[in-house]
């Protein structure tokens, strides 16, 4: 039985993916170009992020429908305008994967609300007020590509097959694609890709790509480079990194020229690149063809299975998705209650952040994942595919997650101390199970209140394990992309993106020292430059004075009581050892549950946290001074929120 409940998961990713109306494989292009962040905050970020979800979720339809979407999500300061659009010679199914990656880089402008991100493949935009038309700006730059410097011969093929580019784009629904082959040698030749946003008309199209020749044109000698302007995009390359077929119902109609230059050739060298990049291709988009198959076998094998959900069972348990039975949204789903016919409360999670190339990790996660079991984590217990879209159906959880209670003054108040401690040894517990007490060492990577359900008695269950890895007990760590939540993240992976344990155990201490204070890390830096909750807690921790802390909640029946002041502040103390900067400093889970419950143990004292500027996301070099110039930048994505 637990064999198969690993399938359920990835069969949804995948059949989200292959219900595309264009399925077929060429290069999505989704390498991040360029990450514009704007200056503003948001008068509300918890609004302001919510609109952005619901924004994307809107965008998303479009996109898998037509390469390109614009949505407008609620009203006043915190309004979310975005635009999405797949560049023509992609197919709907590669523009789909290339919006999900922008999708996933954006929100890294957090706590900024506006911003715009350039892939090979795709741009998207969101900002608080409507910039449909705009098609020029400050934010306007050449980025130039391979500094391998090029010949006469190659500056007149290019500047030919730009303004063959520039030209053509305007009156041909804003894109046109050029080869200039140059005469007097058979391989080499200048591609170019010129794209307008299709919210403009041929005349803003036209200044537009006119203002990206001027400046992309700069770039030469080298052999590549990218226009980023606010209506437009233009790149030139000496690699034909063209899909070799125009995008189905992307672009109606594309044009291609092709131009014969007579000026001098170019060597060898350039014909074995381009062979090298034909087999590279290849194999590819063999490997895709395979994916692809073995993606149907999955969908057969869950049709015949007793964990497949028909779509209308799960249609009518959430009474058509009412907005009355929404129990939240993140970045990869909205969560929804349901009753099924016998009774059973369930919640189903509707996913819209579907990856081709991210289908087999998945179902290596899902199979790891249903190898476990434990009182305190969430269980899957099925899945629709048979639907237009992929559902994922979950154990429901009346009290919902733990942030809406320590978070919220009134509701914080059902939550005394021995609550709140039973909730720290339940999801201690569940850690140490993930960590040690499997055969493989799962980290979760995600572990904040939010992903603290808690059940009808007020236990807690770790939920959401979309980002848990998994390695063999020989490997020190994993090197994986970026993934989790601002605040949350230890610096080490942030800096290096080298995954252990000791990620989970970061991300856990600043967990305990939010329950204590009931002030949330994420959002401390969201309107100033403040210390984040671990240094504001170290700070008081060395000056004798954290009970100033607490959250009034806990101590209201409990303030002259010294046994139970004397354990808040064994939570803190081990909070801080969790959050130390150096990893190997910090305890591993099981350590730390040794900790919390043998009180007559003697705590070593904790080193200081790390000093991080989440805002810039860099890490600082010197405690003492929070402005240092940085040590680390991170250009990893972050998939957030959730």
């Amino acid at each position: 039985m637990k064999k198969f409940i690993a399938s359920p998961f990835v069969i949804v990713i995948i059949l989200g993916i292959l219900l595309l109306p264009d399925a077929s494989f060429g290069e999505p292009r989704a390498q991040k170009v360029e990450l514009m962040c704007g200056i503003q905050t948001p008068s509300n970020p918890t609004i302001s992020v919510g609109n952005f979800v619901v924004t994307m979720e809107n965008i998303s339809v479009q996109m898998r429908l037509s390469g390109f979407g614009v949505a407008v999500t609620g009203s006043g300061p915190n309004i979310n305008y975005g635009l999405a659009q797949c560049y023509g010679d992609l197919s709907l199914l590669d523009c789909f994967l290339c919006y999900a990656e922008a999708r996933s880089i954006l929100p890294r402008c957090d706590p900024v609300n506006s911003g715009r991100v350039f892939l090979d493949g795709c741009f998207m935009r969101a900002e608080n007020y409507s910039f449909y038309q705009e098609y020029s700006g400050p934010y306007d730059k050449a980025v130039c590509g391979n500094r391998t410097q090029k010949n006469s011969a190659f500056q007149v093929s290019a500047r030919k097959a730009v303004a063959q580019a520039v030209s053509a784009a305007p009156n041909n629904n804003g894109y046109a694609r050029v080869q200039v082959r140059v005469s007097g040698t058979e391989n080499e030749s200048t591609y170019v890709l010129a794209n307008c946003w299709r919210t403009l008309g041929a005349s803003s199209c036209r200044a537009c790509l006119q203002n990206a020749s001027a400046s992309i044109l700069g770039c030469l000698p080298w052999s590549g480079g990218r226009a980023l302007n606010t209506g437009c995009f233009v790149r030139y390359s000496d690699i034909n990194f063209l899909n070799p077929k125009p995008g189905n119902g992307i672009s109606r109609g594309t044009i291609t020229v092709v131009i014969v230059v007579a000026v001098s050739s170019v060597g060898v060298l350039v014909i074995g690149a381009v062979i090298g990049v034909y087999i590279w291709k290849h194999r590819t988009i063999q490997k895709k063809r395979k994916a692809s198959s073995d993606a149907g076998k999955l969908a057969k094998t869950l049709h015949h299975s007793s964990l497949n959900f028909k779509y209308s069972t799960l249609e009518k348990a959430t009474s058509s998705f009412d907005e009355a039975n929404k129990l939240g949204q993140g970045g990869f789903g909205a969560v929804y209650k349901g009753v099924l016919q016998d009774g059973r409360e369930i919640a189903v999670k509707r996913l819209y952040f579907n990856n081709k190339h991210r289908a087999a990790d998945f179902y290596n996660e899902v199979n790891m994942i249903s190898s476990v079991e434990h009182k305190n984590l969430v269980r899957l217990l099925g899945c629709s595919c048979s639907g237009p879209e992929s559902l994922l159906v979950y154990e429901f959880l009346p009290n919902k997650s733990l942030d809406s209670f320590i978070f919220d003054p009134s509701k914080g108040k059902s939550l005394n101390w021995e609550k709140r401690f039973e909730i720290v040894i339940g999801t201690t517990e569940g850690l140490v199970y993930l960590h040690e007490n499997s055969k493989i060492r799962i980290i979760h990577r995600d572990i904040k209140a939010s992903n603290i359900l808690l059940d009808s008695r007020l236990r807690a269950k770790i939920a959401d394990f979309g980002l848990a890895r998994s390695f063999q007990e020989d490997k020190s760590h994993i090197s994986t992309a970026i993934a989790g939540t601002l605040g949350y993240m230890a610096p080490e992976y942030l800096a290096h993106g080298q995954l252990t344990e000791k990620a989970d155990v970061y991300s856990f201490g600043v967990l305990l020292l939010e329950i204590v204070t009931a002030r949330q890390n994420s959002n401390s830096k969201a309107f100033e430059n403040s210390d984040s909750l671990a240094t504001l807690v170290w700070k008081h921790f060395q000056q004798r004075t954290v009970d100033e802390l607490f959250d009034p909640n806990i101590m209201l029946h409990n303030y002259h009581n010294v046994n139970v002041k004397n354990e808040i502040l064994r939570v803190v103390h081990v909070g801080l050892l969790c959050t130390q900067e150096i990893p190997s400093l910090r305890p591993s889970m099981s350590r730390a549950l040794q900790m919390l419950v043998k009180k007559e143990e003697h705590l070593p004292a904790p080193t200081n946290p790390p000093f991080m500027n989440e805002k810039t996301m860099e890490l600082n070099n010197a405690p003492e001074n929070p402005s240092s110039h940085s040590i680390a930048s991170i250009s990893q994505s972050i998939f957030y929120p959730r």
